[in-house]
């Protein structure tokens, strides 16, 4: 059955706050045209200023999200939705509809997907490129399929630089929100000793198991289907979500119930307009001991008090 594609247009400036709104209507992410830093990203990750003509004549100043809807979803309901969110949040938009094959936005993502150093000892590289020279970087193969999580958004990038200065060797992590995998794998991959990871949605806990066998960390890595931390069992010394603001709220009232001693719990996904909530949920459990933005995304490292 044909599914339904939803492009969304805004000003590049705006791409952030309204990514933020586009998660929300699917479980297994989007992907987003954004063109406007692309000199710049080509030469981190290509070191070198070629660049196909076409990529360049493309319009700078506007951005554009992609979102499919599955052929049993209300498709009037996503598209009220993110009228209605990205009107009160006053981001000037366009919304077309389209037709599209299944196979054909499967992999209509992947040609915006490039191998991407993070932080200082990790290469995120999509599963399909073959030969990448890291450089001396831990290579994490990643293929996303429907889970959330490449690790080229601001918040995912936040987790992983976090989480490369934390993990020391031997700890025990655990990931509520796990999508792809993308924090757990990487985890194991920077020498912790396991990693759990938790999502509600099924398919990203299929693909983010399916990664880590690619990662061959797959007696390391295991991820379940479950709500928050229903599923979750034993202490950890490292917990990170990288989710919604809402769902961190949520969270952070029993999550302390999984912590060691010294345990770092990790938070983001946080858009700036929702920090300060965020901060103030956490405020009688946990201390902020760092506090990092990236782009207009907020990621806390929390302790017990």
């Amino acid at each position: 059955m044909d599914w339904t594609e939803i492009s969304v247009e805004v000003k590049a400036d705006k791409i952030d706050d309204a990514a933020a709104i586009a998660n929300m209507t699917v479980p297994y992410g989007i992907y987003i045209e954004d063109y406007s830093g692309l000199e710049d990203e080509v030469m981190e990750i290509a070191h070198i200023d070629l660049i196909d003509e076409e990529l360049l004549k493309k319009n700078r100043d506007i951005a554009k999200i992609h979102i499919y809807i599955d052929p049993e979803d209300n498709i009037d309901e996503a598209v009220s939705f993110l009228r209605e969110h990205l009107t009160a949040a006053k981001i000037d938009h366009t919304i077309d509809l389209s037709r599209v094959q299944e196979d054909d936005w499967l992999n209509n993502w992947r040609k915006f997907f490039k191998p991407m150093p993070v932080g200082e000892k990790l290469l995120i590289n999509p599963s399909w490129y073959e030969d990448t020279e890291a450089g001396g970087r831990a290579v994490l193969n990643i293929d996303p399929g429907l889970a959330f999580g490449t690790g080229k958004h601001e918040t995912t990038r936040l987790c992983l630089e976090v989480l490369e200065r934390y993990i020391k060797g031997g700890e025990e992590i655990l990931d509520v929100g796990c999508g792809s995998g993308i924090l757990g794998i990487a985890s194991v991959l920077l020498g912790a000793k396991s990693a759990f990871g938790v999502d509600i949605d099924e398919t990203a806990v299929r693909t983010a198991n399916e990664n880590a066998v690619v990662n061959h960390v797959g007696e390391k890595f295991t991820a379940a289907a479950g709500d928050l931390v229903d599923k979750v069992q034993g202490k950890y010394d490292i917990i990170v979500a990288n989710i919604v603001a809402d769902a961190i709220i949520a969270l952070s009232a029993s999550v302390k119930a999984f912590m060691k001693p010294d345990s770092v719990y990790i938070v983001s996904g946080i858009i700036d307009t929702r920090a300060d909530d965020v901060k103030n949920a956490v405020a009688d459990s946990f201390d902020i001991v760092e506090e990092i933005t990236l782009g207009g995304w907020y990621c806390f490292v929390l302790k017990s008090k």
